[in-house]
């Protein structure tokens, strides 16, 4: 766990293998239903390159305490928490968002880091992670059909109604282990931050001005098979705000899952480049 000032979150986190003049940490969050985990094959290469990789879980995500309060899970508290991790991990970091983990991303870095901490992001990476409303149909489906669950039925049976649709669709049957931690993560996430969220992934607010003043370098990353919003729109959005970008081939939404030595190889090529 990582304590703040605004609360504790847990943490997965390897140490950097410089540890003399080590380069700059970095800040990883997962997207919607995700957890830290997610970023598990990447954390060696970044510590290898001599970042300290730490990836979290958000507010009231998996095994970071949520709260009742639909207030806590706006994106504005949550750049907030970012800002507060930022300051307990030196001062500084780069910061990298999957997916709804993107937006968060993105309002931290559009929120003066006066109004809470003194803190620097030195960059900020989209991954996997889209301009605003989500697109794909299938993820538009689902975030439809937890809209309606939340509110009426407790996890374990949300969790037990996804699964059957699930594998009546067609999709494989999961290994035990990775159907256990993925049936755990669920429950344990909390279902008022879930539904905030959702709200936030549906809404057609357009937020990319406030990215294109900013002085933090940006990099977008996505895969040449995104869904959940379309390759095309995600390019538009990289230009729009003047980010550099990384396709990777063969990958789709979780890139960090589909092709994690890609995926570290961009960031760290892109950090190297921004350290100088």
């Amino acid at each position: 766990m990582i304590d703040t000032a605004r609360g504790r979150f847990a943490a997965i986190e390897m140490p950097a293998a410089r540890a003399i003049d080590p380069r700059t940490p970095a800040l990883l969050l997962p997207g919607y239903t995700g957890s830290k985990e997610d970023f598990l094959a990447v954390l060696a290469p970044l510590a290898a390159a001599g970042h300290r990789p730490v990836a979290v879980d958000l507010r009231g995500q998996y095994e970071t305490p949520g709260s009742d309060d639909p207030g806590a899970y706006e994106l504005a508290g949550l750049g907030a928490d970012i800002l507060a991790l930022v300051a307990a991990l030196g001062g500084t970091a780069h910061v990298v968002g999957h997916s709804f983990g993107g937006f968060v991303a993105r309002a931290a870095a559009c929120r003066p880091a006066t109004a809470d901490f003194a803190t620097e992001l030195r960059s900020l990476t989209l991954l996997g992670s889209g301009p605003g409303r989500v697109t794909g149909p299938a993820t538009l489906r689902n975030l439809s059909m937890l809209s309606v669950a939340l509110p009426q039925h407790d996890m374990e049976t949300i969790w037990a109604a996804k699964r059957a649709l699930e594998r009546a669709s067609g999709e494989p049957e999961l290994a035990r282990d990775v159907e256990e931690f993925l049936h755990a993560r669920f429950v344990r996430t909390h279902p008022q931050g879930l539904a905030v969220a959702a709200g936030q992934l549906v809404d057609p607010t357009d937020r990319l001005d406030e990215l294109t003043g900013i002085r933090t370098p940006v990099l977008v990353i996505y895969g040449e098979a995104e869904d959940v919003w379309s390759p095309a729109d995600i390019a538009a959005m990289a230009a729009r705000i003047g980010a550099r970008t990384a396709v990777l081939p063969g990958a789709g939404h979780s890139p960090a899952v589909d092709d994690p030595d890609a995926t570290a190889a961009a960031l760290i090529a892109f950090w190297r480049g921004v350290e100088g």
